[in-house]
């Protein structure tokens, strides 16, 4: 409900009688209402093309245009907008089927001017009731897209929320989201259409310099009807009706904007769907800016996980690139196994990491011949200087069970901590399968690696003392498909 700029309901009265039409006009001023007339149905299609109503009362039969057709053209220009029908007794019968049609209620000619008024005031109070669950449903859909954008810190998970905000929220039917570039740019960084736009209509595309320059000056762009096309640097199919676009702003720095566009003739957006967006875009800037910072942080790790592996892989030789073949082979198992990427991508992890304890081991664990048994037991202590080294690290922290307890046996005679069986985290006994898998296939200086077979017959041989049997199981089915989609590639596996 938009009342004037003075706060009076404003009227459209609608009749091809003048005398009716100015006495209406005149007593619905008096009675505080602000009051436009038109002569007929096509008369009243302009006025509601020029300005914008609460109230219509139509006649029923008019010249040109009557209270039918016109009831249909407000229903596609103020759906908002409650509607009075006005007839005599010889076509109540089509006033009701008017009312079946989106009028609100009827008045029969002759009227009181007081049951008009009154006819009116109950329409305003339903639409005002309707207004009031309209902003409570919205308040409510509002606080749960905020949450749901401050919970988390994938840029993507946020856009897409912001996107799905747009389209059934404001019930737009493409909702578009331009982030700046890095390099004094912005580009559009997602895209989303609303459900009931069919997958080969051609939407166009936002043109995203012009709304940025009116952002600039201004906090909000809200365009309807024809000038909403100035918008798009590819016309779409069918012309849009409206067009509304909030800036993103961390701070005084703008970082993009959130646009959303409606192409269905009776969804035009409107001040309460401005200020919806805006208080999505607040939220979402935020949220943005906390993304790409994490994403940030993610890289600083993910280059500090492969340094670290590049690192421990360089101390020998005969040891490069072994931490890569675990960690592909845990993250083989891994999916075998059904985990979720999530937890697949720590598995990657913290095998690539799980020898870096072996940088704390003062001695050279590839020699000739066996370890002496002061070596080996200085061998042993590579997991626990691995959890050392991390532990200082919190954001590492995830990865330390698979670094600390991949020796550790099914059997319980592992070490450091001697835990067996289903003690022993999943993520430790998938690197120890893999782990086992690569170091019997690679070359060490004391031997030459072991075929492939061999190597799938003694981790058979060993499920259920040295491997969890469940695992070495899927091992062993699943290494096979990996071999062969390696060969299909051109890179080399074990002979």
């Amino acid at each position: 409900m938009q009342y004037g700029v003075d706060g009076r309901p404003r009227v459209l009265v609608v009749d091809d009688e003048r005398a009716i039409r100015e006495m209406l006009a005149e007593f619905l001023d008096m009675e505080g209402y602000d009051v436009r007339v038109a002569e007929d149905g096509v008369a009243a299609v302009d006025a509601l093309a020029h300005g914008e109503f609460d109230l219509v009362i139509s006649d029923l039969k008019m010249p040109r245009m009557g209270g039918i057709a016109l009831l249909d053209e407000i229903t596609k220009q103020a759906p908002s907008a409650v509607t009075v029908i006005m007839t005599g007794f010889g076509t109540v019968e089509t006033a009701i089927d008017a009312m079946k049609r989106g009028a609100y209620d009827y008045v029969l000619k002759p009227f009181k001017l007081d049951e008009v008024v009154h006819v009116l005031k109950r329409g305003l109070e339903k639409q005002r009731m309707a207004a009031e669950n309209m902003r409570l449903r919205e308040a409510v859909s509002l606080y749960k897209v905020s949450e749901a954008i401050a919970a988390s810190l994938s840029l993507d998970q946020v856009l897409e929320t912001v996107a799905d905000g747009c389209i059934h929220e404001l019930g737009a039917d493409l909702a578009s989201t331009w982030l700046e570039d890095g390099a004094g740019g912005f580009f559009e960084r997602q895209t989303l259409r609303g459900p009931d736009v069919p997958a080969d209509a051609g939407l166009g595309a936002i043109a995203g310099r012009p709304i940025l320059e009116r952002l600039r000056s201004d906090n909000f762009l809200l365009e309807r009807g024809d000038t909403s096309a100035a918008f798009f640097s590819t016309q779409p199919d069918v012309a849009p009706t409206s067009l509304l676009a909030v800036p993103l702003r961390v701070q005084a720095r703008t970082i993009g904007f959130l646009s959303a566009c409606s192409f269905t003739t009776t969804k035009r957006f409107d001040e309460g769907q401005r200020k919806l967006l805006s208080i999505i875009a607040s939220r979402a800037a935020a949220a943005i800016e906390n993304a790409r910072l994490y994403e940030d942080l993610q890289a600083t790790f993910q280059q500090t996980i492969e340094g670290l592996a590049k690192a421990i892989d360089k101390m020998d030789r005969y040891t490069a690139g072994h931490s890569d073949r675990v960690a592909a082979y845990a993250v083989v198992l891994a999916r075998k196994i059904g985990m979720d990427e999530g937890q697949i991508e720590i598995v990657r992890q913290s095998a690539l990491m799980h020898d870096v304890g072996k940088i704390g081991c003062v001695l050279n664990l590839n020699k000739p011949g066996k370890l002496t048994v002061e070596e080996y037991e200085m061998f042993k202590k590579h997991p626990v200087y691995g959890r050392d080294i991390l532990d200082p690290i919190k954001f590492l922290h995830p990865l330390i069970p698979g670094v600390h307890l991949h020796h550790e046996r099914w059997d319980g005679r592992g070490y450091p901590l001697g835990m067996k069986g289903q003690e022993i985290p999943i993520i430790a006994r998938i690197i120890s399968v893999a782990d086992t898998y690569d170091a019997m296939t690679s070359d060490r200086s004391y031997r030459r690696a072991l075929p492939h077979q061999v190597a799938l017959l003694e981790i058979k041989k060993c499920a259920g003392s040295q491997f969890d049997p469940d695992l070495a199981d899927g091992f062993s089915k699943c290494i096979q498909v990996h071999r062969e989609e390696q060969q299909s590639t051109g890179k080399k596996v074990p002979t």
